[in-house]
């Protein structure tokens, strides 16, 4: 069985927090980031939903 690719950061080096303590570049929260590099795929695709649904709510 091949080993899957890591899930990639949505980081996009517009790296500022707004009040919400959440990214304005790539819409994580601070805790978010601070553990993407322990999470495992199934953590980091589960990020990026949230991340969507930020998306979406910003678009609003």
């Amino acid at each position: 069985m091949a080993i899957e690719d890591k899930v990639r950061s949505p980081c996009v080096s517009i790296c500022a927090l707004d009040e919400r303590d959440v990214c304005i570049g790539c819409q994580r929260t601070s805790d978010e980031i601070l553990h993407w590099s322990s999470m495992n795929n199934c953590e980091r695709k589960a990020v990026l939903v949230k991340v969507a649904e930020r998306e979406q709510e910003i678009a609003l």
